[in-house]
């Protein structure tokens, strides 16, 4: 009941702050996600995962201002999002706040195997939704690197290429552009300033199509062959160790030894090659390559989507200047 409270007057709040007229909105597409929220596959284990750029502190909750009301009532079509130890859950009152609205504690520095990460795998085996900033923290437009007229997102964490990978069965993957909240919530203002929004600011708030799984396993592939155009067609060699013996759904959570869920499955099925080495060091460098090029193609997914809403240098502002 306090979760569902705390989404409602949260909800409702972004709700009333986006339809005031302080501000703009512009949606797209936003029945890709409505669809996927709604999709039957959910109750058989299918999650949902969002992931964004991260441009400013009001990126969620305002964003999800933009729902259906109803949709803060169900815990299953309310997001679960990770957020960091150090930023939202310093002291009680906070913590308890956050964690009743589906947040999960995530430590800096902890690395991709902590219990955070877990749990998100876990709600989406269960056809929960999962919301990731791919970049772990706010990088606003004008911090972007570039080359020759074109802008890139920083790195996304490797998390997550590990959340999508380790669930049990394919999630509907949807990436999110966001545009417009660096404006309404600049950083490094000088206090007071800097906790109060800007007003008369124009929000974008963009869904792209579902990434296929069969993308995801067809780009792993091909890279896989580039590396080791040996292992490209060979079967796997009787008596040598490999890192997936037989599909294992959901086997190994937590083991950055091992490669589970439905990647794990797919490389099982096609006969567990992606690595052929009984070194424990080798197999960890090999799988932390899978989930760094996993993790690649989200990023390119959400920067194909971002430059198709604010231009080459992922910036409206740069944009309508042109």
């Amino acid at each position: 009941m306090a979760s569902t409270a705390i989404a409602v007057a949260t909800g409702l709040t972004c709700k009333a702050f986006l339809n005031s007229g302080l501000c703009s909105l512009s949606v797209s597409n936003l029945s890709v996600l409505l669809d996927a929220l709604k999709s039957e596959q959910r109750s058989n284990g299918r999650g949902v995962v969002t992931v964004a750029n991260h441009i400013s502190v009001l990126d969620d909750p305002v964003t999800w201002g933009v729902l259906p009301t109803k949709l803060y009532l169900k815990a299953n079509t309310r997001r679960w999002a990770l957020g960091a130890s150090d930023i939202i859950f310093t002291n009680p009152l906070f913590s308890a706040f956050f964690r009743a609205g589906q947040v999960l504690e995530t430590h800096r520095g902890a690395g991709i195997f902590q219990p955070a990460v877990d749990t998100a795998i876990h709600k989406l085996n269960e056809g929960g939704w999962v919301h990731l900033f791919g970049e772990g923290k706010v990088n606003q437009p004008d911090s972007y690197p570039s080359s020759n007229g074109v802008a890139s997102l920083p790195r996304f964490k490797w998390g997550v290429g590990r959340i999508i990978m380790e669930s049990a069965v394919p999630p509907i993957i949807i990436p999110m552009w966001l545009s417009g909240f660096d404006k309404l919530m600049p950083e490094h203002r000088p206090f007071p300033n800097k906790y109060f929004p800007r007003m008369g600011v124009k929000l974008g708030v963009a869904f792209g199509d579902p990434i296929p799984a069969e993308d995801i396993i067809t780009a792993l592939n091909v890279l896989r062959q580039s590396r080791n155009p040996s292992h490209s067609n060979r079967p796997p060699i009787p008596g040598q160790d490999t890192i997936i013996q037989e599909p294992s759904h959901g086997a190994g959570l937590g083991d950055e030894h091992h490669l589970g869920g439905w990647v794990g499955d797919a490389a099982a099925r096609a006969g567990g090659d992606l690595a052929v080495d009984p070194t424990l060091a080798a197999r960890k460098q090999q799988l932390d390559q899978v989930r760094s090029d996993v993790t690649a193609i989200i990023q390119r997914a959400v920067e194909a989507l971002g430059r198709k809403v604010s231009g080459d240098m992922l910036d409206n502002t740069q944009r309508t200047s042109t």
